[in-house]
């Protein structure tokens, strides 16, 4: 978590779980961490720690599991995938297709500066 991040410390809690369970640290119905423990960790209060778990049960990435604690739900790593890959052809690749075509290049130049962006 980063506190110079401009985005609210329970997205950055939310996004920090889809990272786990992307790397496989918290796999399909394994418990993750309690919102005690995140807020333990990172010196915040425990409701903004439960605001960022909530924003994953809204998106089905996480159950509830009574008296147990939170669970990955199953298919959860396949869904954050794909909201991912959503959000960066938004929040990215839209913003640079836009750009590349303001400054006149082709779809092969463009692609040619993505290869050499993986290149590097």
């Amino acid at each position: 978590m980063n506190l110079q991040d401009e985005r609210p410390i329970f997205v950055q809690i939310a996004e920090y779980i889809e990272d786990g369970i992307l790397s496989g640290a918290f796999p399909e119905d394994t418990q993750i961490p309690s919102t005690t423990e995140i807020s333990v960790w990172y010196k915040i209060n425990p409701a903004t720690a439960l605001k960022g778990i909530n924003l994953l049960v809204d998106e089905n990435i996480v159950y509830k599991k009574r008296g147990l604690g939170m669970f990955v739900s199953t298919g959860a790593a396949e869904s954050i995938r794909r909201k991912r890959k959503k959000d960066f052809f938004d929040n990215y690749i839209d913003k640079v297709v836009t750009e590349a075509k303001k400054l006149g290049l082709t779809q092969e130049e463009l692609a040619a500066m993505i290869e050499r962006g993986y290149d590097r």
